[in-house]
C-alpha cells in the first residue's frame, strides 16, 4: 500500500515537473560544448533538482536521519542555478542578479534550518516516514518539485534567449526581495534567540516581528519570491510565461501545506488553555504584518 501511494505521488510530481520543463524551456537556450544533446538547459536543471534527491536519499534513510534534508534541499538550489548560470550563453545583469539572490537566500536558509534541526535532534515531520522508504522518498522527490517550480522562473530568465534591460520591474523586484529576505532573516534570528532563552513548552514569542505577524518568516519567504518573479519577468517570453506560478505556489505550501496550517495546529493543541496566547492570536494577523496598533 505504502508503495502503491508512493508511486501515484511520484507520477503526480513527474506529470507536474515536466510540464513546468515544457513551458520554462520555451525560447531557451540549449546545453552548450560535449554537454549539448538536445536538451534545454531548463529541462537540465530539473534532472539535476531530482537526481540531487535520490542521491541523498539513500544514506538519509539508511541511516534514518532528516538532517540533511534541508541542507540538500539547499545545495539543490545552488546546483541548479549556477549551472544555469554558466551554460547560458547570454549573461546579463539581470542573470547576474538572480543568481546572487537566489543562491544567498539558499545559504542563509539552509544552513540555518540545518543547525536547527542538529540542535533539536530532530524534525517531527520527519518522525514517522522516516522509517518507510517509500513514504521518506515522497518527502525527497517532492523537495525536487519545489526547488524546480520556486527556482523555475529565475532559472528560465537566466537561460532566456529573450534578453533585455533591467528596467524598472527589475528594481521594484530587488527592493521587494531585499525587504522579504531582511523579513525571514530577522525573524528567524528573533525566534532563534527567543528559544535559547525560554522555555518553549510553555511560552511563545510574542516580541519583535512576531509581534506584528504570527509567521513573519513566511511573509518575508513569499516576498522575496514575488521579488524574484518581478526581477525574471520581463526576460520571459511566450510559455516561460508559466513559471511565474513561482510564487503562488510558495503561498500555497507555506499556507496550506507544510507551513502554517501545520504550525497553526500544533500551537492551538499546545497552548489550548493559554489566555495569553488566545489575546496573542486574537491582536496579531497570522501572516500579513500589522503596521499599526
Amino acid at each position: 500500500m505504502q508503495f502503491f501511494r508512493a508511486f501515484i505521488v511520484h507520477i503526480i510530481v513527474f506529470i507536474i515537473a515536466i510540464g513546468v520543463v515544457w513551458a520554462g524551456s520555451d525560447d531557451g537556450q540549449l546545453l552548450s560544448g560535449r554537454l549539448n544533446a538536445g536538451l534545454t538547459i531548463f529541462a537540465s536543471c530539473a534532472f539535476i533538482a531530482f537526481i540531487v534527491q535520490w542521491i541523498a536519499l539513500i544514506p538519509a534513510y539508511l541511516l534514518k536521519t532528516e538532517h540533511f534534508y534541508d541542507l540538500t534541499g539547499g545545495a539543490t538550489y545552488l546546483a541548479v542555478i549556477i549551472f544555469a548560470f554558466m551554460q547560458s550563453e547570454q549573461q546579463d545583469l539581470r542573470s547576474i542578479i538572480l543568481m546572487f539572490l537566489v543562491a544567498i537566500w539558499a545559504i542563509r536558509l539552509a544552513s540555518f534550518l540545518f543547525l536547527r534541526v542538529r540542535k533539536q535532534g530532530s524534525d517531527s515531520r520527519f518522525d514517522d516516514i522516516k522509517l518507510n522508504f517509500w513514504r521518506f522518498s515522497i518527502a525527497w522527490t517532492v523537495q525536487g518539485l519545489w526547488v524546480l517550480i520556486t527556482a523555475g522562473a529565475a532559472i528560465a530568465a537566466i537561460t532566456s534567449s529573450h534578453k533585455t534591460d533591467f528596467g524598472w520591474l527589475g528594481l521594484i523586484g530587488l527592493v521587494l526581495w531585499l525587504v522579504g529576505f531582511s523579513i525571514e532573516a530577522i525573524a528567524d534570528n528573533q525566534k532563534r534567540i527567543f528559544k535559547q532563552k525560554q522555555n518553549t513548552r510553555s511560552d511563545f514569542i510574542q516580541t519583535g516581528l512576531w509581534s506584528r505577524s504570527r509567521h513573519p518568516n513566511y511573509f518575508g519567504e513569499i516576498l522575496l519570491w514575488i521579488g524574484v518573479a518581478f526581477i525574471a519577468s520581463p526576460a520571459l517570453h511566450q510559455w516561460q510565461m508559466v513559471t511565474l506560478i513561482s510564487p503562488l505556489f510558495v503561498i500555497l505550501l507555506l499556507t496550506k501545506i507544510s507551513g502554517i496550517s501545520l504550525q497553526e495546529e500544533q500551537a492551538d493543541e499546545r497552548w489550548a488553555d493559554n489566555a495569553d496566547y488566545q489575546a496573542y492570536k486574537k491582536r496579531t494577523p497570522v501572516l500579513i504584518p500589522k503596521l499599526f496598533g
